[in-house]
Parts: structure tokens; C-alpha cells; sequence
């Protein structure tokens, strides 16, 4: 169990002023008066349930959350040493948890109980915020069950999910619900312009393809690599047509996970090591003191134990991007006359849809899903992907 990392600021200078915490979570004007309200009462309830679709901004909502209860001016400025603090995940009353893990083990939660007796110093409320709660075992629920019936009178438990139904009704039933939705591509495009300097093109082309996912449209509008890296995946399956061929594609998919798992892997154990150089008051240049090498191993070590799961990570979002092509192959079958996700590649996906039936690209949709829940069950990544792109090989059919 880890905390997490902080979310990239951008190129442009964060907003200021009231509630400048609540900033990006764009297309949630309802989410944001409602977390607004509770701040401002002074009382807010003491469990919280943030919930909605991956790219929907359950994190950065739960982080705006806690820095705006504690904000030195009280409505979450963004600019006080409370806010910043909590915007770096250093702040000493905040909690900002997520797992490397399949799931919490009970011995984490038991942690959390612990640490949610701490009285805060200095600040009203003691906030532990819980991701992928979805990931807590029955067993894990039912420990942290009774901190959240009765918690401290100055602790806010929220946890984050992607539905109630991922959460046991016994805990959904004792949380303040909080539901957040996918934002609209021009508010997406709107904040990448905003915060992130790009222009209007780019910031709708990296908004279209991400499907309005925040941080991977920053992801894909900062690096030319994981650009590149997309679009070997969309066209695969433009170009498979035989088992052999679907054999050697799932290969280079299972690579391109790995690759960019390794990437991601390195960056952030960079930018670990960099913050504890820091924190140790070591030069970015200097050897490190043997009294304080192992330290820095454990980082090392943690990095290694998370790879498994980033290759999972990696390749459900290759799985997502692969799913809008075949949403795009169903939008061309029944001729929505809608912009497509991959509309720079609308003359390839015209051409697959005139080999598939709206039936076949469908079962398609259907082998997609199957391989997301495949990945997370143990099958080897190879096979799960070889499944899949015998799946995907297009029959005989006149369109």
C-alpha cells in the first residue's frame, strides 16, 4: 500500500483564489457545489463514497476534497501551505492511499484505523482518502466497517470507486455519495488549452483520443512516445487477417504494455528518488552516503514489486484504446454521422467496417471486455492477448 502520486501541474500557472483546488475537475459543476456546500457548513459528513468511470476524476476530486477542509482560508485557494501541501501528497493530516496489490490486505486497513485516531495538528480534519476501495476484500471491509460507523470526531474517511456496487452495502449505505461523470471533450480540451498551453487543435486531438480521460489526454499530449506507442495499437487490428498474423500481433501488444509499464516505471522511480534526495538533503549529483543506501534500495525494491502490476495497468488501457475502434467501426455500420475517436484514421476503420456485420463488430466489443477481466485473473498476458486477436479476425461478410 502506497500513497499516491501527485497528479502533473501543467505548463501554466495553477488558478488561485476560491476554490482554485476544485480547478480541474471540469464538466462536474454539480460535484463541486456539493463538496463546496460541505466545506463550507463547517460539519461535513464523516464518510464519503466518490464514485465514477475511470477518467471521471474520482482522485482529483477526493485530493480537492481534502485540501479544501483544510485550507487556511477555508474554501480550498490552492495557494496556502495546507493546499500545497496536500497537492504534493506531503501533508501530515492527509492521507492519500492506493495499493501495487490485487487487493488491500487487512493488515493495511488496520493502519489506516490506527492512523485514523491521530488527532490533526494544526488543522480541523484528519482526512484519509482510500483509492480503488473496489479493491478492499469483504473481510478488509468489514475491519475498517466500524471506524466508519463511529470514526474520530475530527477524521473524513472517502474512499474511491468506480460504482456503489463495487463497494459492500454495509459501507455504501454509511457514506455520503458523491458521483462523478466522464467530462465533455471541449471542457477537456478547455482545461489542456487552459493549463497546459497547448492549442486548440492539439488539445482536441489529444482530448478525442484519450475519450476524455484527463490524464492520459495530458499523457498522450506531452509525449511523443506514448503517441507513438497508441497508435501501433489502433492499427492492429486494420492490418490482422490470418491466426499467425493475430499470434504476432498479440506479441507486439504484450510488448508495447511492457514498454510503456517500463517507462512509467522509471519516470516515477526518478522522481522518487529525486524527492528523497531531496528530502535527505542529498545532491542531485552526489554519491549516496553508504548510511543511507538502503533507503533508496527499498525504493528500488518497491519498483520492482509494482511492475506486475503496471504491465495489467498498461495493457487494460491498451485494451480501452482498442475498444474505441471498434466503437468507431459500429458508428460507421449504422452511419451515426458523429465524429469519430479515431477520426485521423476514418478511411482504415470505413474499410474494416465494410468487413464486418454490426453483429460482428459487437462480438468484438464482447472479446474485448473478456480480455479486460482475463488480465486480472492470472491468465498469462500472451495468452489473453492471442485469445483476443483470433477473436478479431475478420470473416467473410459483405457489408
Amino acid at each position: 500500500m502506497t500513497p499516491s502520486p501527485s497528479p502533473s501541474s501543467g505548463h501554466a500557472s495553477p488558478p488561485t483564489g476560491s476554490g482554485a483546488v476544485f480547478a480541474e475537475l471540469v464538466g462536474q459543476t454539480a460535484v463541486v457545489e456539493q463538496l463546496s456546500r460541505a466545506v463550507g457548513s463547517g460539519t461535513p459528513a464523516h464518510a464519503w463514497l466518490f464514485t465514477g468511470p475511470p477518467g471521471s476524476g474520482r482522485s482529483n476530486a477526493a485530493r480537492a476534497f481534502a485540501a479544501a477542509l483544510n485550507c487556511v482560508r477555508g474554501d480550498g485557494c490552492g495557494q496556502c501551505r495546507s493546499c500545497q501541501l496536500v497537492a504534493s501528497n506531503s501533508h501530515p493530516a492527509v492521507s492519500l492511499i492506493s495499493t501495487e496489490n490485487v487487493s488491500y490486505r487487512i493488515d493495511d486497513v488496520r493502519q489506516l484505523i490506527s492512523t485514523a485516531q491521530d488527532r490533526p495538528q494544526g488543522v480541523p480534519w484528519r482526512v484519509i482518502v482510500i483509492e480503488d476501495a473496489d479493491r478492499m476484500t469483504e473481510r478488509a471491509t468489514n475491519v475498517l466497517l466500524k471506524s466508519i460507523e463511529e470514526p474520530p470526531p475530527q477524521t473524513i474517511w472517502v474512499l474511491c470507486a468506480p460504482s456503489p456496487a463495487d463497494v459492500l452495502v454495509t459501507i455504501r449505505s454509511r457514506c455520503r455519495h458523491v458521483s462523478l461523470r466522464i467530462p465533455p471533450a471541449e471542457a477537456v480540451a478547455g482545461l489542456l488549452v487552459e493549463r497546459d498551453g497547448l492549442n486548440e487543435h492539439q488539445a482536441h486531438f489529444a482530448a478525442r483520443i484519450s475519450q476524455n480521460h484527463i490524464g492520459v489526454a495530458r499523457r498522450l499530449a506531452a509525449s511523443a512516445e506514448a503517441r507513438e506507442r497508441r497508435e501501433k495499437v489502433v492499427s492492429l487490428p486494420l492490418r490482422v487477417r490470418s491466426a499467425s498474423g493475430a499470434v504476432l500481433a498479440a506479441a507486439e501488444l504484450v510488448s508495447v504494455a511492457q514498454d510503456e509499464a517500463e517507462a512509467e516505471a522509471q519516470s516515477r522511480l526518478a522522481a522518487e528518488q529525486a524527492g528523497l534526495r531531496r528530502a535527505l538533503g542529498v545532491d542531485p549529483e552526489e554519491k549516496i552516503p553508504p548510511k543511507l543506501r538502503a533507503q533508496f534500495k527499498r525504493l528500488e525494491e518497491e519498483s520492482t514489486r509494482r511492475a506486475k502490476r503496471a504491465v495489467t495497468d498498461s495493457l487494460d488501457r491498451t485494451l480501452i484504446d482498442l475498444t474505441a475502434v471498434y466503437r468507431d467501426v459500429l458508428s460507421v455500420k449504422l452511419g451515426a454521422g458523429v465524429e469519430l475517436i479515431n477520426e485521423h484514421l476514418r478511411t482504415d476503420l470505413e474499410q474494416l467496417a465494410q468487413m464486418l456485420s454490426p453483429e460482428q463488430a459487437l462480438g468484438c466489443l464482447d472479446a474485448l471486455k473478456s480480455a479486460r477481466v482475463r488480465i486480472t485473473q492470472n491468465v498469462p498476458p500472451q495468452l489473453a492477448m492471442e485469445a483476443l486477436m483470433m477473436a478479431l479476425i475478420p470473416r467473410r461478410h459483405r457489408g
